[in-house]
């Protein structure tokens, strides 16, 4: 039989909760169906992100503080978005400034939509003096290779005739020269890491424009048009600003639009799986000791969780550390085959209980406290509470 802590670390379920509230309700359901007379199961609470949305979330239930920015959104409009911070480390979230559900009323712009926000909130953090800036990437609304991020740091963008092209994928058609001299000065001072799980070029049919532009309202001729403006933006950057010849290729220069080329090439960033960055970021690790059984999870367990999302890299490192990981989903997509050789035990499903998916959309909350007090606590893996004198 498991001994040791329930160690609690989903990722949100995406449109209904986020990581927290997903962890709150879980502890929340398992702690109810406890007898009366214990004491209660040792549980640890320990939200994760994979760089995308819910980062910043997870940063600040680990301890980070929120630093509120007023910044730009992806089509300009004033927005008051935040990183978070703890002991010079800045969480910056692109989401949060730049993804689609900053979109005034969700219409996608996928030629003017820019990055320029995700700029001012790392403008903002090196400002304050922070030494390593944490660049989560994922749900960007914009395919502009990460020039109105540069911008917002201080590059100047030009055209034919001197003057500053447009915003977003559409303005890189016009851009003819840049000037890296006003960048600001904290870039090359500081550590910049770029956490993501995608490890798409630039350019391509596997490049931003071709593989994401749809999500972001691209059809097939806009996708190209974006292509072609982000090829025209690594042959100034590359005579310009000195970045090498083949960076377009680079696994993560695709991420977010091409924000990730920016990053890796101009801002000289590194690169670090999603997950794993976050893991360490968030303390996971640590409440990994001693624990009894994980419990992990997202709104759709299916096989875009197995490659490299943050349930997977969850089960990854428990399953290294020998503990057992049980899977909590809105819904579940996959076969039990699948779910152990991801080094899932097993999973449960809101559609286990409510086979309606806009109920389990609107009514997550209640449905995982539900799942975790009439299923998750009867499990055979799930450790057993402590005796009242503590043994």
């Amino acid at each position: 039989m498991n001994t040791g802590h329930v160690l609690i670390a989903p990722d949100k379920f995406k449109g209904s909760l986020t990581a927290p509230q997903v962890a709150g309700h879980l502890a929340a359901g398992l702690a109810r169906a406890l007898p009366t007379e214990s004491h209660g199961p040792d549980l640890r609470l320990v939200p994760v992100a994979d760089g995308g949305d819910g980062t910043l979330e997870a940063a600040l239930a680990a301890g980070f503080r929120s630093v509120p920015v007023p910044c730009t959104g992806p089509t300009g409009q004033p927005i008051e978005s935040s990183y978070a911070e703890r002991d010079g480390v800045a969480v910056v979230e692109l989401a949060d400034a730049s993804g689609l559900r900053r979109l005034p009323g969700g219409v996608r712009a996928p030629m003017r939509a820019s990055s320029y926000g995700t700029g001012e909130l790392v403008r903002a953090a090196l400002d304050a003096g922070c030494r390593e800036i944490v660049l989560g990437l994922g749900g960007s609304a914009c395919t502009d290779g990460g020039a109105g991020m540069l911008r917002a740091l201080g590059l100047r963008l030009t055209d034919g005739h001197g003057a500053d092209p447009g915003p977003g994928g559409e303005g890189l058609l016009e851009v003819a020269s840049v000037d890296t001299s006003g960048l600001h000065p904290g870039v090359h001072g500081a550590r910049i890491v770029v956490a993501c799980d995608v490890d798409n070029p630039l350019l391509g049919p596997h490049g931003a424009a071709q593989v994401y532009g749809r999500q972001k309202g691209a059809d097939r001729v806009l996708a190209g048009e974006l292509d072609r403006a982000l090829a025209r933006w690594a042959e100034v950057l590359h005579r310009d600003a000195g970045i090498a010849d083949g960076s377009a290729e680079i696994p993560g220069a695709g991420a977010a639009g091409g924000v990730g080329f920016a990053a890796l090439t101009v801002l000289g960033a590194s690169v670090r799986p999603g997950i794993e960055y976050l893991l360490d970021l968030v303390g996971f690790h640590s409440a990994l000791a001693g624990a009894g059984l994980v419990i992990t999870g997202e709104g759709s367990v299916d096989r875009q969780t197995l490659r490299g999302k943050a349930p997977a890299g969850v089960a990854k490192a428990a399953r290294r550390a020998g503990v057992d990981v049980l899977a909590v989903a809105g819904r579940c997509l996959i076969t039990g085959t699948e779910l152990v050789d991801a080094g899932f035990a097993g999973a449960y499903a809101l559609t286990d209980l409510e086979p309606d998916p806009d109920r389990c959309v609107a009514e997550a909350g209640a449905l995982l406290e539900r799942l975790a007090a009439e299923r998750l606590a009867r499990d055979p893996l799930m450790p057993p509470a402590p005796a009242p004198d503590g043994r």
